[in-house]
């Protein structure tokens, strides 16, 4: 069987493509990089806006056309295969394989069936389930919980992927220790709601740290990096401010999602915390990480959302000095409250709004950026940049960066690098020894310059 896998949405999501393709190739599967050469193709899909899914729709359509001509598998796996809309979908697009967030490990019984297969329970083994490390990549994720308790509004999630179930911790440092056995240099932690870790319907699991604890702990592990993603205000601590700070692995980057920055908007989100709570977190990370590079997610245009509740927006990402943000019109999505019972406003009103947050985006992203030029940092590159003769990675504070290779330097890894140049959203810079002399550029670059010998320093 050759089999290709297309993803969309979510860190989660890659996570858990990478779970079934790994029970893919443990069936024998054959991984292609193309539909064309593909026997079976699976989608793992997104819900949580209606781009996505309109994405998944026009995949669909190219495969119910090619699978009229040619023998051809089709799945549908993730989110959007939890929700009877999805469940629609497959019908009309004569989809043979659909699993939900919960039933992944069930891919094996649905390709031995021969026959249309439909998996939609929440199981347990999943969670007990520790996939292979990635082959050859220096970052990677490690789910740490699946599901959500919180009940936003606006969020299809709790449908999707079900109650929050925290994993044990001796499977996430099992797994951590097979990460760490593969090379692995940088992991982000992924769950609905990390700071919630361990607190699963709101009591306290015996035996499992709290999220904090449980930070201190992947520190103490000889991971070189780690990340985190998604926090949710309403569970987030002090203790777990003060557990980046003392724990040097955490890199300073967090990623707090605030929505919107009127109390009013916050509260028919059913958000459960307010402005001044938010800003709470805000002064606690700074307290414990000074350095700390703090992103947000911002809806635009939430149902009854005024021009004054946008301008407290406005001012709360002035209030807080964001160095990025993800921004994003309201997206109804059946099956929410916010779907049921709130009107939504015109398109070309969200529109215009979230025009006017990205100008203000741009100019704070420009100025918290531009406080690096000259500075030294460290970078994973992970390869190849679409410029060529150079490479892109990220930075501790996840900035994005490109620099020339370097002799000794030419493929991924963790580097030193002076940064020169900056952009709203792109740090520029050139790799440097120990001594922070820049290294020599490789002239028309040729593959053999990777075993020349430089002063550079591997992390």
């Amino acid at each position: 069987m050759k089999a290709h896998l297309i993803t969309y949405g979510c860190q989660m999501n890659e996570y858990d493509s990478h779970l079934v393709q790994s029970q893919l190739v443990s069936l024998g599967a054959d991984m292609v990089d193309s539909i064309d050469a593909a026997d079976f193709v699976l989608i793992n899909t997104c819900a949580v806006r209606g781009k996505p899914v309109d994405k998944v729709r026009s995949v669909l359509g190219q495969l119910r056309k090619e699978k009229a001509l040619r023998p051809l598998v089709i799945g549908m796996m993730g989110c959007l295969a939890q929700l009877e809309e999805g469940q629609q979908i497959a019908r009309k697009f004569e989809v043979d394989v659909l699993l939900g967030p919960g039933s992944l490990l069930d891919i094996g019984k649905a390709l031995e069936s021969n026959q249309r297969f439909w998996g939609l329970n929440f199981k347990d083994e999943l969670h007990d389930h520790i996939p292979p490390p990635p082959t050859g990549k220096l970052q990677a994720h490690l789910t740490i919980m699946r599901g959500c308790d919180h009940h936003c509004t606006y969020c299809i999630v709790p449908t999707t992927r079900g109650p929050q179930v925290s994993r044990h911790p001796d499977l996430i440092l099992r797994e951590l220790d097979s990460l760490l056995g593969a090379g692995v240099k940088e992991v982000t932690l992924l769950g609905q709601n990390v700071n919630a870790y361990g607190f699963d319907a709101g009591a306290k699991l015996a035996g499992y740290p709290s999220f904090a604890e449980l930070l201190r702990m992947v520190g103490a592990s000889g991971i070189q990096r780690i990340k985190f993603t998604t926090s949710h205000p309403m569970n987030f601590t002090e203790d777990v401010a003060a557990a980046m700070g003392e724990t040097p692995a955490v890199c300073e980057f967090v990623h707090l999602p605030v929505q919107s920055g009127s109390d009013r908007v916050l509260r028919r989100m059913a958000r459960e915390y307010n402005r001044e709570k938010y800003l709470t977190h805000i002064a606690q990370i700074r307290k414990h990480m000074p350095e700390a590079v703090l992103a947000t997610d911002i809806i635009v245009g939430f149902p009854g959302e005024t021009e004054e509740d946008f301008q407290e927006t406005l001012s709360l990402y002035d209030e807080v000095g964001y160095d990025s943000a993800y921004m994003f019109i309201y997206s109804p999505r059946p099956g929410t409250p916010s779907y049921q019972h709130f009107q939504d406003l015109p398109r070309e009103v969200k529109t215009e709004r979230l025009q006017r947050l990205i100008a203000v985006q741009k100019d704070w992203s420009a100025k918290k950026n531009a406080r690096f030029q000259g500075s030294i940092q460290e970078v994973l590159l992970r390869g190849d940049a679409y410029s060529e003769g150079h490479l892109e990675g990220h930075t501790r504070g996840n900035h994005p960066i490109v620099v020339p290779k370097a002799l000794g330097a030419v493929g991924a890894g963790l580097y030193q690098a002076r940064v020169t140049a900056t952009t709203p959203h792109m740090l520029y810079g050139e790799l440097v020894g120990v001594d922070g002399q820049t290294l020599p550029m490789v002239p028309n670059f040729l593959p053999e310059a990777a075993a020349l010998s430089s002063p550079l320093t591997m992390l």
